[in-house]
């Protein structure tokens, strides 16, 4: 890992109607837009979705991180994750995260340690960490031989 702190750079640009076209160096353009529920045709990547996928996508990431780091052996993580928007004060606001986790280990692996690990993760995730709204993880551990 690079030393701290990193930097992030990200193009937004979109005209009066249309997607929201993002661009950062070196990856893939992403075309967003509106939500259904906010007016949007609802088949774009939206702010509120790339949000979400940012809150499963990093606890993955932190998970697979820390189970490298400790000898944890895995087979797979597969994870749903739904953000709750609500109105909190007169703010439009992410006002929590369910993330249901299914983590599959090999047999002889200890399915409390494993999934000690996975909560741990949890709290470790810089994305939730950056965000007033706390995550919930339900997780299920299945062991395969």
């Amino acid at each position: 890992m690079q030393d701290l702190p990193h930097q992030y750079q990200v193009n937004a640009s979109a005209e009066l109607e249309g997607n929201v076209v993002l661009k950062a160096d070196e990856l893939p353009q992403l075309i967003t837009a509106p939500p259904a529920e906010f007016g949007g045709p609802g088949d774009q990547w939206s702010p509120e979705t790339l949000l979400v996928s940012s809150v499963v996508g990093c606890l993955i990431l932190t998970f697979r991180a820390m189970a490298r780091g400790s000898k944890v052996p895995w087979i797979s993580l597969d994870c749903t994750a739904e953000g709750v928007l609500d109105r909190v004060e007169s703010i439009t606001r992410f006002t929590g995260f369910q993330i249901n986790a299914e983590l599959t280990i090999p047999s002889g692996t200890s399915e409390e340690r494993a999934d000690r690990l996975l909560h741990r993760a949890e709290q470790f995730c810089l994305i939730t960490n950056s965000l007033k709204a706390r995550p919930q993880l339900v997780s299920t551990i299945r062991t395969v031989d």
